[in-house]
C-alpha cells in the first residue's frame, strides 16, 4: 500500500498567508512560531576545523588558569566563560557572524546586546550542568509578543541523537508555565545539526542538553543576545578596548549600556550619547 506522507498544500477559506522569499524569512518564521530554528553560519570546512581546534586551546588555558579542582567544586568544569576575552579574532568573528546578525536585527526589532558567550562541553557518559530543562532567562514565568532575547548555540561538533543534541519544547515560549512530565515525554524534540550551524532559540523556550552516549565530547559555543534591559553575565566592556571595535560592535558588546557608578557618571554617559 502506498501512503502519501507529505502534508497537503491546498487550502480554502484563507485570506492571509505569510510569504517567505529568503532563507532569513524561513528562519524567522520558524523562530517565531516554534521558538527555534537552524542557521548555517556560512563558515568553510577549514574555518570550522580551525575554530574547533581553538576551542580546545582556550579550554586547556581556562582549566590551567582556574584549576580543575576549583571548577569541579562549582560545577563549572565543562564551561568556558567569555572566550571572546581570550581569543578575540576567532570568537569575536563568531559573535558577529554576518548571517546571525541579519537574523537578530529582524528578530529582536531594535537595540540588543551580547549578554554572554560561553563555551559548553557535553561530556560522554556523564551528567552535566546544562542537562536540565531551563529557559535562558531562568525562573521567569511570563510570555511576550516579541522575543526579549535569542540564544545562538554554535555547533562546534555535529549535534546528533547519539551525542546528546539539544532538546526543545516547541512553542513553549508562548506559555508561561513549565509543562507536565507527560507533555514533555510526548512533545520534546531533539535537534540534530551539523558542525558550523547555529541552533537559534527564543530565550523563553524550554530546552536542555541530551545525554551523550557517544565516545567523544560534544562542544558548542553559546551566545545570548537580549534587549539591553538585562545586564550582562560578565561585564565585557570592562575587559575590552572600545577602539578595537566598530561602533555597531561596541554597542552590541554593551559599551553604551554599562551601569553608571554615580550621578555624574550617568550624566557624562548621556552627554556622550548626545541626549
Amino acid at each position: 500500500m502506498n501512503i502519501k506522507t507529505l502534508a497537503p498544500t491546498d487550502y480554502y477559506g484563507v485570506r492571509e498567508q505569510r510569504r517567505n522569499k529568503t532563507m532569513e524569512d524561513r528562519c524567522l518564521e520558524q523562530l517565531e512560531r516554534q521558538g527555534f530554528a537552524n542557521l548555517d553560519s556560512g563558515l568553510s570546512p577549514a574555518e570550522i576545523e580551525e575554530l574547533a581546534a581553538e576551542f580546545d586551546r582556550v579550554h586547556r588555558e581556562y582549566v590551567r588558569e582556574y584549576g580543575k579542582t576549583r571548577l569541579e567544586s562549582i560545577d563549572e568544569q565543562y564551561t568556558v566563560r567569555a572566550p571572546l576575552l581570550r581569543r578575540q579574532s576567532y570568537f569575536r568573528a563568531l559573535a558577529f557572524n554576518t548571517r546571525l546578525m541579519a537574523i537578530l536585527d529582524r528578530a529582536l526589532q531594535g537595540t540588543y546586546i551580547l549578554n554572554q558567550q560561553n563555551g559548553i562541553i557535553n561530556p560522554p557518559g556523564e551528567r552535566y550542568n546544562q542537562g536540565k530543562w531551563h529557559r535562558d532567562f531562568p525562573y521567569q514565568h511570563f510570555v511576550t509578543d516579541h522575543p526579549l532575547g535569542i540564544n545562538a548555540l554554535y555547533c562546534v561538533d555535529n549535534f546528533t541523537l547519539e551525542n546528546g543534541a539539544t532538546y526543545v519544547l516547541p512553542g513553549s515560549h508562548k506559555v508561561a508555565e513549565f509543562p507536565s512530565s507527560d507533555y514533555i515525554a510526548k512533545h520534546a524534540l531533539q535537534l540534530a545539526a551539523p558542525a558550523g550551524h547555529f541552533i537559534l532559540l527564543n530565550c523563553m523556550v524550554f530546552h536542555t542538553g541530551g545525554y551523550n552516549n557517544s565516545r567523544h565530547p560534544r562542544r558548542a559555543v553559546n551566545h545570548v543576545f537580549n534587549i539591553p534591559f538585562f545586564k550582562q553575565q560578565i561585564n565585557l566592556p570592562q575587559h575590552l578596548e572600545r577602539a578595537n571595535f566598530t561602533e555597531r560592535e561596541a554597542q552590541i558588546l554593551g559599551f553604551d549600556y554599562r551601569e553608571s557608578e554615580s550621578v555624574e557618571d550617568y550624566q557624562t554617559m548621556r552627554t556622550e550619547k548626545g541626549r
